[in-house]
Parts: structure tokens; sequence; C-alpha cells
């Protein structure tokens, strides 16, 4: 089987994040990058995948900036045998990251058995490029997934919905799934996995190579702001026993005038 894993890198979670200078993105240049945590899931389920069918091969695909690779050398040193970046911005919208994984897994000139995906990036929580992706390439697609069973050239999928049922979904490969978590526990890169990853291919494309141009973008970010700082707390003495009755009505009169919560 030819498995693809869809992998996007994200700010660390406790990354303190600001607005770059003309407000189209946040600052980059001082940031921690990580695999985004759902993609952690697919590239597991992937290496399972692989260690049930003998001879498979796992691909991990990105596209961002080249500054840093840490998200695809970490799926390699878990296991994955090769990947592709396509370089690019970091604030493509959902359509053209979309469009340049699509053209990357074709660059490879393998016929995709099955794609994975995490069920959206932690950073921008669109939820959008594996639906959008499996559409391009006229797959069937499921997302939110916490179970996978495969037999032969069929896949059986448990889907989370609202109100923790799930719904169950049998499809035939090639397909496109979306991992959520619960599906499985990622392994830890080990430190041979490490050294080795090191040394396994790395293609490297342009947008251009892939067939992603300007016109393909649908969505321009813009004004990027910080939230509002919150105003400094009140503080009330309530030692004085004489002045309790007080200060209870004090606050709450701020509790309905200012918070408005009573």
């Amino acid at each position: 089987m030819n498995i693809f894993v869809c992998v996007k890198q994200v700010p660390d979670t406790e990354t303190k994040v600001k607005p770059n200078g003309d407000g189209t993105f946040i600052e980059t240049t001082a940031i921690k990058w990580i695999m985004n945590p759902y993609d952690e899931f697919a590239v597991e389920q992937a290496l399972q995948v692989k260690a049930a069918n003998a001879g498979s091969t796992v691909t991990v695909v990105r596209v961002g900036g080249v500054k840093d690779t840490e998200a695809l050398r970490t799926a390699m040193a878990m296991g994955a045998d090769d990947a592709v970046l396509v370089e690019a911005e970091d604030n493509l919208d959902s359509y053209s990251i979309a469009k340049a994984l699509k053209g990357a897994i074709d660059k490879t000139g393998k016929s995709a058995d099955l794609v994975l995906c995490g069920k959206q990036g932690i950073d921008d929580d669109c939820l959008q490029v594996p639906q959008v992706l499996a559409t391009m390439m006229n797959l069937p697609s499921v997302s939110v997934i916490v179970g996978f069973e495969q037999n032969g050239e069929t896949v059986t999928v448990k889907r989370e919905v609202e109100g923790g049922a799930l719904e169950v979904y049998e499809l035939n490969t090639p397909c496109i799934l979306a991992t959520n978590k619960g599906i499985n526990t990622p392994r830890y890169a080990s430190l041979p996995g490490i050294m080795k990853a090191k040394k396994k291919p790395m293609e490297k494309l342009s947008l251009a190579d892939v067939g992603v141009s300007a016109d393909d973008r649908r969505v321009v970010y813009s004004d990027f702001t910080l939230p509002p700082e919150k105003p400094a707390g009140k503080k009330f003495d309530a030692m004085d026993e004489a002045k309790q009755e007080e200060v209870v009505r004090e606050v709450v009169g701020l509790l309905r005038t200012e918070a408005k919560v009573i």
C-alpha cells in the first residue's frame, strides 16, 4: 500500500504569539514549531497500517515554510519512509493547501491507497483541508474518526458525533480519513529513529511545481490583533464586620451593572 499522511506544523501550545508588522499573520521568528497534535494520530495510524501490510510505504506531506522541518523529521523518526515539503507561506488558506497537497501526492508518481490527516489544525481550527482534498482527489472521506479496522481493500471506521454517539462507516480504499484523539496512542520517536530520520529522503517542491498559483487563494488574512487585555480586578476589604453588609451591596451592584452576570 502507498500510504500518505498530510501533516501541519503549528506553534507550540505554550508559545506567546503576536501579530507581525503588517497584521497579515503572526510573528514567526521566535516560535517553536511542533507537529499538529491531531496529525500525530494520523502518523501513528499510518504506521500501524504499514506494519499490517507487508511492502507498504508511508510518505508524509506538508505545505509551509522551509525554515523548520520539525514536523516532517518527527514523522520520519516515528517510522515514516520519506517526506515531501511544498515550500509556501505559513498563512495559506485551506483551498490552496489542499490543492498543494494533492499536487505533491501526484508528483510522487505513486497512487494513493490511503490518505490520513488530523481532523483539524490547532492553530486556525478550520477543519476544512481533509474534506477539500477528498473532493479534489474524488475520494470518499470520513472525519473525526476514533476507530479503524482494515479488511483487505475495505476499512471500517468509527466516527464521533455530538452527544457521545458513534457512527460506523465502511469504505473501499483508496479513501481519505481524518483522525481524532483516542484512535491510538502515538509512539515516541526513538534515538535510533531520530538518527535514521536525518538520512531519509525529503523532496522539496515549490507551489508552482504542484500547480498552485496566487489565483487559487480564496481567503486572504488581514488585521491580526491580540484580544484586549482584561481590566484590573477590584478588591474589597470585608474584614471589618461593620462594613461587610455595605461591601456585599457594592459587590452585588457591580455584578449587576458592570459584569451583568446577575
